[in-house]
């Protein structure tokens, strides 16, 4: 697989509320699903509290069909930052583009294979000669159905089909219409489905579980320049996830309001907050230090990391090993850490939305 850095692409921007103030520094970053979805609370949240504009920034979320475009467009440097899975990062590494992860947002693996619950597929290996729909062919989870196929005994150039399957609604009607036997997608898009009607159930994960997902990358030659826009940057983010974890009804309303959008339609106010928080806590489940082991908020366990690179050149996605060292970077936890969580979850937890 190889990517290849191309004309840029069109993007598509979002506000992120409120104008920023002509002394914050603009910040764009890759959201790699056409999509913003609950996921995106922590940013809303760092918008209203002010915290990213205390760190001297105010921040712009691109939609993006998935990481690999948000790579992509780093290495292009049509972003500052994106927040995209490993292994895009792993492959464009190979070219010879120097892309640090420097905090690690999803410290529990988000993605897998999930088929609705009274599906007869009932293990990895049952899904030979099935469709499995993706998000999109930019979406990781094409390499993670290829690594996890090919983990299971088969050739995922022949014994599968993967798909284009669209997001949330569009997915499960083509799950309903049995034109996709199965997803690789990810948790907050598995709760989509489901608030869109579908039951799912994922297959086993034992081989992917205690691997990292996404975190912020940028270039290396970025880091000696852009540090304090960074580091503002992730601090608010990581703030934003803690207030989420503590809050989620309160960080729904204000995502609501930083990102209309995202607010599910056709529903009435009490159903559309309960699908969202679902959506949320789905998210939330990965958010948490102990899914790896992390003991600060964004610290890259370079051990998870080795281990799922292991994974991917022992299943065929990546040709070459790539040492964890050479993709991550821990230099700016201690700063983006500096904060009182004690005090940030007893706001959350006190906090009444107006």
């Amino acid at each position: 697989m190889r990517i290849r850095i191309a004309a840029p692409l069109a993007l598509l921007a979002c506000a992120a509320g409120a104008l920023p103030a002509a002394a914050q520094t603009n910040v764009r970053v890759g959201w790699c699903a056409r999509t913003i979805s609950s996921a995106a609370a922590p940013f809303a949240i760092a918008t209203k509290m002010g915290w990213f504009a205390s760190g001297g920034i105010s921040v712009q979320l691109l939609p993006l069909p998935g990481s690999t475009d948000c790579t992509k467009l780093v290495a292009t440097r049509e972003v500052l930052a994106a927040l995209p899975s490993v292994e895009p990062v792993v492959v464009i590494h190979g070219q010879g583009v120097k892309i640090r992860t420097f905090y690690t947002a999803y410290q529990g693996n988000i993605y897998g294979i999930a088929v609705p619950v009274d599906s007869p597929i009932k293990t990895i290996a049952d899904v030979r000669g099935k469709k499995i729909g993706v998000i999109s062919m930019a979406s990781a989870g094409v390499i993670v159905a290829r690594a996890l196929v090919s983990a299971h005994g088969m050739n995922p150039d022949s014994d599968v089909q993967i798909v284009v399957a669209g997001e949330g609604a569009q997915t499960a009607a083509l799950l309903r219409s049995k034109q996709v036997d199965a997803l690789s997608q990810f948790d907050t898009q598995y709760a989509l489905v489901e608030n869109a009607g579908i039951n799912m159930r994922l297959l086993d994960t034992r081989d992917i579980d205690r691997f990292p997902s996404n975190g912020f990358i940028t270039l290396e030659e970025t880091m000696s320049t852009h540090k304090k826009e960074l580091v503002a940057l992730a601090q608010g983010y990581a703030r934003g996830t803690i207030f989420a974890i503590n809050n989620p009804e309160a960080a729904m309303r204000i995502l609501w309001e930083v990102y209309p959008q995202t607010r599910s339609t056709g529903k009435d106010e009490a159903t559309a907050m309960r699908d969202d928080i679902k959506t949320l806590l789905a998210r939330a489940a990965n958010w948490k230090l102990e899914k790896s082991g992390a003991k600060r908020w964004g610290e890259n366990v370079e051990a998870n990391y080795e281990a799922y690179l292991e994974f991917l050149v022992k299943w065929g996605v990546v040709k070459e090993r790539v040492p964890a060292k050479d993709i991550i970077t821990n230099v700016w936890i201690d700063d983006i850490n500096r904060f009182d969580v004690g005090a940030l979850v007893a706001q959350a937890k006190a906090y009444r939305y107006q």
